[in-house]
């Protein structure tokens, strides 16, 4: 088997990425120089760089990281998923589960104090990711109240909404006397890192918190240089 062979998923988004096979085997390697995190398509011969998945996603525009759970692993996510699908929505979708059940993992042990990475690797970690689903908006669309770069995660247990270009979430459940809406943040090391909440009694308007904390995130990202 060569290190792209294609294992079936039970998502349909994913098995069409999965049909977009390569013929050669595919490797990533990562590693540091001067400390600063460097990662490689050595198929390709090319070095992975964040540009790309900037335009997906926006966590850290400073470069990639791995080995935990936050901005600069998610950026790396999503750029292997790109660069290695080639398929934007499957990057978007699946980056924060991917960075959970493999980026968050990768280590620079050993003498050659390097990761490794194959096709074959990131196929069977994406064939176990089945609920963990970023920006899928329920129903198929944005909800209509919140701002257009807010989503509408399907869970279980919980309605959460998240923010597609950024680590921020939305978590709605059951209060003391009513509602509490949650704003957190994925942050660097710790899950979750509330940035505000609020509490709605039943007869509320919980739809009216939740855009408030919407508008909350977004207010919390400064506008780039030039821009107002």
């Amino acid at each position: 088997m060569n290190g792209n062979a294609r294992r079936p998923t039970s998502n349909a988004v994913q098995a069409e990425a999965l049909a977009n096979r390569h013929d050669d085997p595919v490797e990533y390697v990562g590693f540091r120089v001067d400390g600063q995190a460097v990662v490689l398509n050595l198929s390709e011969h090319q070095q992975l760089t964040p540009d790309r998945s900037l335009d997906v996603i926006s966590h850290s525009p400073t470069g990639f990281e791995w080995g935990y759970a936050g901005s600069g692993p998610a950026q790396l996510a999503c750029g292997l998923l790109l660069d290695y699908y080639d398929d934007t929505q499957i990057a978007r979708e699946h980056y924060i589960a991917f960075r959970n059940r493999v980026i968050s993992q990768l280590e620079c042990n050993g003498p050659a104090a390097c990761w490794h990475l194959t096709g074959e690797e990131i196929d069977a970690a994406m064939a176990t990711i089945t609920d963990d689903v970023v920006a899928l908006p329920d129903g198929g669309g944005l909800l209509p109240t919140l701002p257009e770069n807010w989503r509408t995660v399907t869970r279980p247990d919980r309605r959460v909404f998240q923010r597609a270009d950024r680590d921020h979430y939305i978590v709605l459940g059951d209060g003391t006397d009513g509602w509490l809406a949650v704003l957190c943040s994925q942050g660097d090391r710790t899950y979750p890192a509330p940035l505000a909440s609020r509490t709605v009694s039943d007869d509320g308007d919980v739809e009216r918190a939740i855009r408030d904390l919407a508008d909350e995130s977004n207010g919390l990202i400064e506008p780039p240089e030039g821009e107002c």
